[in-house]
């Protein structure tokens, strides 16, 4: 789905770091855990992610390269200032292209490979991306390369919402210009609860068989644009919003 970062903004607005709600006019809002579970599914039991980002023993180019089979280069791609592992930061794209595609005749280790890869797109580029174009901290990979079934015991969707909260509040700084974290989770909760605010949802049109609708909840607005109105416009509409405009 499309980003509406003039929605995000006009909401970090209206954030209270203080009590981790939104203040609006008929009172204060906040996205829960539930809704994150419902949203997305992620599940919200199990063991809390909490890893060291201490540097292993033999640093993380030989960590990387004992369990992905993976070496990677000391020096810059051309058109970067550098390497694809620098500070503890692991620049995903390269990683990708450096895989490339998998074989048809690919062995279990080559599938195991590959899925694990995809579980650091996943949790490095699109449920914990920062704000350093595609870079990941390597201590994800103390989970994501790690035991299979550890991975499935974490509590993914609590660390979800714990860095939207975190995030949010790092934006009540004026001098913050981006966000990093699964905002997409805010806006389908802003769209869900405030649906003034909502594009045409494309739900609307999906026949009885649409297999999308065997997915998390927020997967119904996949495909949503949105609604082009300006940050100033949504500012208007959030002083002077009405509680029949609410949906909890």
């Amino acid at each position: 789905m499309e980003m509406d970062n003039n929605l995000l903004t006009a909401m970090v607005e209206r954030w209270r770091k203080e009590t981790h709600t939104f203040h609006l006019l008929e009172g204060e809002m906040t996205i829960t855990l539930k809704d994150v579970a419902m949203l997305t599914e992620l599940p919200i039991d199990g063991d809390a992610i909490i890893e060291s980002s201490q540097k292993p023993l033999n640093g993380w180019g030989q960590f990387i390269s004992e369990r992905l089979g993976i070496n990677i280069p000391e020096e810059a791609e051309e058109g970067r200032r550098v390497p694809p592992l620098h500070k503890s930061m692991l620049l995903i794209p390269w990683l990708v292209r450096t895989v490339g595609e998998l074989p048809e005749d690919a062995t279990d280790a080559q599938i195991e490979r590959y899925a694990r890869i995809y579980l650091i797109c996943l949790v490095g580029g699109f449920l914990f991306p920062n704000k350093s174009g595609g870079n990941m901290h390597c201590m994800w990979l103390r989970v994501l390369l790690g035991d299979w079934d550890e991975i499935g015991r974490k509590s993914w969707g609590s660390a979800c919402l714990a860095m939207i909260y975190s995030e949010l509040c790092k934006c009540t700084d004026p001098k913050t210009k981006q966000a990093g974290g699964p905002m997409f989770i805010l806006q389908l909760w802003v769209w869900e609860h405030l649906p003034t605010f909502a594009p045409i949802c494309p739900a609307n049109s999906w026949g009885p068989d649409e297999p999308l609708r065997q997915w998390a909840y927020g997967a119904r607005w996949i495909g949503a644009i949105t609604s082009g109105i300006s940050l100033d416009g949504y500012r208007q509409h959030l002083d002077r919003l009405e509680f029949n405009e609410v949906t909890f």
